[in-house]
């Protein structure tokens, strides 16, 4: 009898897609972490 199960996908670390979409998701947390800061700081020295 045959086995209809789906191949299970590889978990190469080292694959570039995988890669760039890791590097891209740190980029945008640590812009989102600075848009953060920024805005803090703004509301900080905002004139009162």
């Amino acid at each position: 009898m045959t086995s209809h199960r789906a191949p299970k996908p590889l978990t190469d670390p080292d694959r570039p897609v995988e890669r760039a979409v890791n590097a891209a998701l740190i980029l945008a947390v640590l812009a989102g972490f600075g848009w953060i800061v920024g805005m803090i700081y703004t509301l900080v020295q905002w004139p009162l």
